[in-house]
């Protein structure tokens, strides 16, 4: 069977606060926030109308990349009006609240697909939204550099320029390339019996309608297949449909839960579109499983890059193989 390619770029944002920052313990809401409201005011050409009856939605940036509206011939996903946002903010770690101008803050950018053609906005948005300020008191910064980052590399690694402030060009860079089979699965991959997954940041994940705080493997693996063929779909031209979902979830069945030492982590943030606080809870630490691991190395590997569950946009569903 053919492979599936998703091009994908991972980038390292270096900022330095003008003046005093005072952020919220995690960041990623605000970074997202202030990001889509800047976005919106740099590219959307009717700023009055929702985007869902907007004429020009179909050739919008901003609208593909905060909307995604599924084109009218879709033949998946028909009940939902947006498909999965193509970026993810990953927040600086840590919990401290304020920075001054000796500090530099590093937040990463992961962009899927299609989206990987628009991180000059992603650039030029985010240098415009230090201007404006961030944060209680909309405290102003500076966007010294952008590096870019292999799939290999860690968080906390440089990487190599490819935009800084000191000549405001962005370099040449090569996106990263996720290959999925068409069957998912990796029977050739390395025997292992176990397999420790360290979530981050705070999962979301929802099984039969409620949110998820003691996770079962097939219950990660359902959420990543779903997660990674709508944008194998929606964002980089790929067909998922000849995936044995059914097969897949069944042999993941098969995978136990061998220790486990996981909490829920309560957060909330304010959404300006609702007018309201909203609970952004999900489980984060570590889990141990163990069986037949090995066919499903890819696909967990993918999701390390992509997150899992919901408000990936804000960096939650951030898992590492430990």
């Amino acid at each position: 069977m053919s492979g599936i390619e998703l091009p994908f770029g991972k980038f390292n944002f270096h900022i330095r606060p003008e003046e005093p920052l005072i952020l919220p313990a995690y960041k990623g809401s605000t970074l997202r926030g202030g990001f889509g409201n800047a976005f919106r005011r740099i590219v959307c050409a009717l700023k009055s109308r929702e985007c869902s009856g907007c004429l020009l939605k179909d050739r919008c940036i901003y609208s593909y990349v905060f909307e995604t509206p599924p084109p009218p011939d879709t033949r998946i996903m028909r009940k939902y009006t947006s498909a999965p946002h193509p970026f993810i903010i990953e927040p600086p770690s840590g919990t401290r609240r304020g920075y001054g101008p000796e500090d530099e803050l590093i937040f990463g950018l992961t962009l899927v697909g299609r989206a990987v053609d628009y991180l000059p906005y992603f650039i030029y948005t985010f240098d415009e939204l230090g201007r404006t300020g961030i944060g209680r008191g909309r405290g102003k910064y500076e966007l010294k550099k952008v590096t870019s980052s292999g799939a290999g590399e860690r968080d906390e690694d440089n990487g190599r320029i490819i935009y800084s402030d000191d000549d405001r060009t962005l370099k040449s860079f090569r996106p990263s390339v996720l290959n999925l089979e068409s069957g998912i699965l990796n029977p050739d991959s390395p025997a292992s019996g176990t397999l420790t997954l360290n979530f981050v940041t705070p999962a979301r994940i929802i099984y039969n309608k409620h949110l998820v705080s003691d996770p079962e493997f097939h219950i990660l693996i359902r959420n990543l297949l779903r997660r990674l063929s709508l944008i194998c779909y929606f964002h980089c031209g790929g067909d998922p449909s000849a995936w044995d979902f059914r097969g897949i979830i069944e042999q993941a069945k098969d995978i136990r839960v061998k220790d486990k030492n996981l909490r829920w982590h309560d957060w909330r943030r304010y959404s300006s579109r609702q007018e309201t606080k909203m609970n952004m809870g999900g489980f984060v630490g570590e889990i141990t499983f163990e069986g037949d691991i090995s066919p499903f190395t890819d696909l967990i590997r993918a999701g390390e890059i992509l997150h899992i569950g919901k408000g990936t946009a804000f960096g939650l569903g951030k898992f590492h193989i430990a």
